[in-house]
């Protein structure tokens, strides 16, 4: 069964409304959480996934056992077997509390819940305070009940939770309507995250006639709220100085309850974007959620009388050195690359982050402490961090013998790291984690990227002239050289396998574009499965791509895929090719 088919304007749903044959309508909250499958035998959780039939999916069922609201053993009249399917969410204020204690935060509450959800080790699932509505079935030895709600009644009897207290029954599009607005109206009371509703024929009988499309059943449809949105103030911009010099302004808001999460910053982008907007410090501006996630300001609601026009900074707020806005280029950037603080603790934070060394311990705090200490100069002084200064850093605030062992520990563990990893973390301009993967598998070693022509790099599926031109330009520099040979006296570089880019599989020679949000996996998880059956993920769409695999939300990328003709994937296709 794949996701609900998702409406965004009345008119759709009128449509789809006037089409069935049964207007008995019962109306659920769409939970924005992570999706899951547990199979009852004769009672007892047997297996859980992170979606399908028990064909299909992540095998999660340790971790689905640590959840309160997932019951063991079921309670009651129950069929001898059955899969029941439901939602694992974490609610706002859970999610808040696991943020203060972590050392990367989440951005919100649905990653929080698929991160958690998928740990190898069920102990640190156990300790995420996770939550789990039931609401439909898959695979059923036996069926009692007649309608959607009466299931609900019955999962509720099994030890289940469900979202039975928030649902409503419809009879007309005026009804759904109504519970719309209304659930609209108090959205921000409900103690979890949802971004719509789900409208479902109520009859069982009546939705197995209807049946399903290619991707999503004919019985029911997701109608999706908007972007929430409120009006506040803008306080002041402030100028943020990333890791590759480029200025990037963000706004200082005047914090605002938007969709139950306060907001009280919003990026600007770049100065184009402040005067598209036409926006003064002090004026009421119009903020919106965008997904639901990314705070985002739309416009203008009220100009601050007499406020100046903004001027963007012509020096570096972080170093003093000269802005300069290269030309076709929309960024200011910082000329100090080597000198300017903010690039290197930038450089830094990139160095040790998840795709790239994955050093836990040294975040933006420490980094910061140990360079302002002249302890950390490049890459390369952090494998001999703890050896040289190791005493000195445990009579430091916050540190201590038990601390400065774990990160001499994630620092020896990360001195053998793959071909790909090591240039996503060296830092390359416009070389990201897949980019990083094509070039690792086309050459094999990093001499070969090292001495790699133009003509070579221009072979690449992916590296196009500019990209070509900066990775030439990077090891050509004779900083980046002795920055790189620097570290190859601490690390070792795990050649890459070139047969895998000849891989075999059902994917082998497709190039796929990932686009949107996926209800069961992260844009990770997707594109090493993807690759794993032989595909080229890459991303960007143009006439050389073979497939674009859509979730919700997918926006620009989609119809550009449409646009050319390209075939496009649903992730219940993905599924069905697993």
């Amino acid at each position: 069964m794949g996701r609900p088919h998702a409406l965004a304007r009345r008119a759709e749903l009128t449509d789809w409304f006037d089409k069935l044959p049964n207007h008995d309508m019962f109306v659920e909250l769409k939970i924005d959480g992570v999706s899951f499958a547990a199979r009852y035998e004769n009672g007892t959780l047997v297996r859980g996934l992170t979606r399908g039939s028990g064909v299909a999916g992540e095998d999660i069922t340790a971790n689905l056992k640590t959840i309160p609201d997932i019951p063991q053993h079921l309670t009651g009249d129950y069929p001898q077997v059955i899969e029941v399917r439901g939602e694992v969410y974490m609610s706002r204020t859970d999610f808040l509390e696991l943020n203060e204690r972590s050392k990367k935060p989440f951005a919100n509450p649905r990653n929080a819940a698929a991160g958690s959800l998928r740990q190898l080790d069920a102990g640190i699932t156990a300790k995420r305070k996770l939550s789990a509505f039931g609401y439909t079935y898959g695979e059923i030895s036996n069926r009692t009940w007649q309608t959607q709600s009466e299931f609900l009644h019955k999962l509720e009897s099994w030890g289940f939770k469900t979202t039975l207290s928030w649902a409503h029954h419809a009879k007309s599009v005026a009804d759904i309507e109504n519970v719309y607005n209304d659930i609209m109206a108090h959205r921000a009371e409900i103690p979890f995250d949802i971004d719509g509703l789900v409208i479902k024929v109520n009859d069982i009988a009546t939705q197995e006639r209807l049946g399903a499309r290619a991707n999503s059943p004919r019985w029911e449809v997701a109608y999706k709220f908007p972007a929430a949105r409120g009006i506040t103030v803008l306080r002041d911009i402030i100028i943020q100085v990333g890791r590759t010099g480029v200025l990037t302004p963000v706004a200082e808001l005047e914090p605002i309850n938007i969709g139950g999460v306060v907001v009280s910053r919003a990026t600007l982008h770049n100065a184009d974007e402040i005067a598209r907007l036409g926006i003064r410090i002090g004026d009421k501006i119009v903020v919106q959620r965008a997904g639901d996630v990314i705070p985002q300001i739309v416009g203008v609601a009220e100009s601050a009388p007499n406020a100046p026009v903004y001027e963007f900074p012509t020096t570096c707020p972080v170093c003093g050195a000269a802005v300069v806005r290269e030309s076709g280029a929309v960024a200011r950037r910082c000329v100090n690359t080597l000198g300017c603080p903010a690039q290197r603790i930038g450089e830094l934070e990139h160095f040790v982050s998840r795709h790239a060394f994955d050093i836990d311990g040294l975040g933006p705090r420490q980094l910061a402490l140990f360079t302002e200490r002249g302890w950390i100069k490049t890459p390369a002084d952090i494998f001999t961090l703890v050896k040289k200064h190791g005493d000195a850093i445990k009579n430091m605030d916050g540190f201590g013998d038990k601390s400065v062992s774990n990160l001499e520990q994630s620092i020896e563990s990360a001195r053998k790291i793959d071909l790909h990893r090591f240039l996503y973390a060296i830092g390359i301009p416009d070389i990201g984690a897949v980019t990083a993967k094509l070039l690792a598998k086309k050459f094999g070693t990093l001499p070969a990227i090292r001495n790699a022509t133009y003509a070579e790099l221009i072979g690449v599926d992916g590296v196009g002239e500019i990209m070509a031109n900066e990775i030439i330009s990077f090891f050509a520099d004779e900083h980046n050289k002795q920055i790189i040979n620097d570290l190859l006296t601490e690390i070792t570089v795990v050649d890459a396998d070139k047969a895998a880019g000849t891989a075999s599989g059902p994917l082998a020679g497709k190039r796929v574009v990932l686009t949107g949000t996926l209800a069961s996996y992260t844009r990770d998880a997707a594109r090493e499965i993807l690759e794993q059956l032989g595909a080229t993920v890459t991303s960007s769409v143009s006439p050389k791509t073979d497939i674009v695999l859509a979730g919700s939300d997918a926006g620009s990328k989609l119809q550009k895929a449409t646009e050319l003709g390209i075939t496009i994937w649903s992730e219940s296709d993905l599924e069905k090719l697993l």
